[in-house]
């Protein structure tokens, strides 16, 4: 016999099964015990809610022989032929592929047929926004008054592509998605009931059904998925988590902690683990996205917040503790650039670098214009400010960019010429290191960011940041004012950053000719005793 999947396999043979939509089953048992069947019903919902299973439940307690509180008894001739799928009584129709006038006037043509056997004839027609216009068409005479026999029930997940004319005929039925209690407690219940005793830990259960975002189908087509790839082994939280390429919580937590740390390093490191483990890189900006979610439920709702977050008591006390690590205007920007990324990254073909871009952007608010990124900007300031005042940051003499302030005297050389500012006591190592291998670093850049460097000069500016020295014009631009200038300077420090191992911070500076980079600036490759070759 051929394996048949688990969400076939159990769906709810009684309405006592069905999880999630008291309102419909109670609705639809009172009808049947009452004898007031209707003749028309639209079933509107998510995807796996349970619209197909529960129609065909109806289908069969409308034509069980023994009903018991208005539940099909599964025992009659009735019952047994519709679960078999050999009950002339119980039509099922794709409307995706069967959404012609043809097909439907087939069915205005069968109905004038009594059934030969049991009290109503069922059409259950699935995905019912995929009919056409004149399809509905139609439908619509025989919908309003078909024969007392009759009974249809149209399920759709886009409720607003049926027409009024259509929807005025029925009874309509909403279906809410499940709560990842409801999954866990019907799944745990089926198998039960079914003998099957799965070797699978309580928490990679809780996964499946948080994974499945409310839809009763999607959760059994993963668990079906993760007991074929480890058949015959316990089914533990990590293998569910590579089975499904999703990431560990914990991995969002400390991603988290850099973005607020503004560590770029840091977060490329986390990035580059996630890759090296496989784990699906949409799935992960969709994840961490709703993590944001969480935090921000945490800092603005409070104790009730608990409700609202499907977590771990372990989890939700480090949600706790990350918000009071960071503004709730900074989560919210955090929320927007990767819920941007989520549309974007799904059609790219470099994921990865979409997300390293992502991230960069979060650590470095200056990069935007946004009030909310104007906010985070300031309050950086504010925090350096303090740190100053305090003494735990001292001011370097030297001005970003080595330029001698107003008023301030530079020495001039015995030819006359303005000295440019001293250089600060001591190069960072990992800027003297790109420096040293500059030439090597643009020979491996892409083109035409290759041919733009290889005239720029090298500097050290405040915080230690490299300074990119370019030429007024095509090069300057290339990285300034050219559309994607940004992404392209962003690119360019990746690219630093993945030499060394460390993040790096690039700042394009512009100049008129040679000669002004040379009176304005300290030159780092003569410093380290260093010369670039020009080609």
């Amino acid at each position: 016999m051929s394996y048949t999947a688990m969400y076939r396999r159990f769906r709810p043979a009684r309405f006592e099964e069905v999880k999630g939509q008291e309102a419909v089953v109670t609705t639809l048992k009172n009808q049947i015990r009452a004898d007031r069947i209707g003749h028309a019903y639209l079933f509107c919902g998510t995807r796996g809610t349970g619209k197909t299973s529960i129609a065909k439940l109806f289908a069969k307690s409308v034509n069980c022989e023994h009903p018991v509180d208005g539940s099909p008894c599964l025992e009659c001739r009735s019952c047994r032929a519709i679960a078999a799928g050999a009950s002339m009584n119980v039509v099922e129709i794709d409307a995706a592929s069967n959404n012609g006038v043809d097909n439907i006037r087939e069915i205005v043509d069968e109905v004038s047929y009594s059934p030969a056997e049991g009290r109503f004839r069922v059409y259950i027609i699935d995905e019912a926004h995929m009919l056409t216009p004149g399809a509905f068409n139609a439908l619509l005479k025989t919908l309003e008054e078909p024969p007392s026999y009759v009974i249809f029930i149209l399920a759709t997940t886009e409720v607003n592509r049926i027409p009024v004319t259509i929807l005025s005929r029925c009874q309509r039925y909403d279906f809410k998605r499940l709560t990842v209690e409801q999954i866990e407690e019907r799944m745990r219940e089926a198998l039960a009931d079914a003998g099957e005793e799965l070797d699978i830990e309580d928490r990679a259960l809780h996964f499946i059904a948080r994974t499945a975002d409310g839809a009763m189908r999607d959760a059994w087509s993963l668990l079906d998925q993760c007991v074929s790839f480890h058949f015959g082994k316990r089914l533990t939280y990590d293998r569910v988590l590579d089975v499904l390429g999703a990431v560990d919580t914990e991995v969002f937590s400390r991603l988290l902690r850099r973005i607020l740390d503004r560590d770029v390093a840091g977060c490329i490191r986390i990035l580059e683990e996630i890759v090296m483990l496989g784990r699906d890189l949409g799935q992960f900006v969709a994840d961490f996205t709703w993590y944001l979610r969480n935090l921000l439920l945490v800092q603005t709702s409070g104790e009730d917040s608990e409700e609202a977050i499907d977590i771990s008591s372990e989890n939700l006390a480090r949600l706790k503790e990350e918000a009071g690590l960071a503004e709730t205007d900074a989560v919210m920007r955090y929320i927007r650039g990767f819920s941007e990324l989520s549309g974007q990254i799904r059609f790219s073909g470099q994921k990865r670098i979409l997300i390293e871009m992502a991230l960069i952007r979060l650590c470095r608010p200056q990069m935007e214009t946004k009030t909310d990124a104007l906010l985070d900007r300031i309050r950086n300031l504010e925090q350096t400010v303090e740190k100053i005042q305090s003494g735990a940051i001292a001011v370097s003499a030297v001005p970003v960019g080595g330029r001698a302030e107003p008023g301030q005297e530079s020495p001039a050389d015995p030819a006359g010429r303005t000295a440019p500012a001293i250089l600060p006591e001591a190069v960072p190592e990992d800027v003297s290191r790109i420096v040293a291998n500059w030439r090597g670093i643009v020979s491996d850049a892409p083109q035409p960011m290759k041919t733009h460097l290889k005239g720029a000069g090298l500097s050290l500016g405040s915080d230690n940041k490299l300074l990119v020295v370019l030429a007024d014009g095509p090069a300057s631009d290339y990285f300034t004012k050219a559309p994607g200038s940004e992404g392209n300077r962003e690119a360019l420090e990746i690219m630093l950053s993945n030499y060394i191992g460390k993040r790096v911070e690039a700042e394009i500076r512009v100049v008129t000719d040679k000669g002004e980079f040379e009176n304005s600036y300290v030159d780092l490759a003569q410093i380290i005793h260093m010369e670039i070759e020009e080609e």
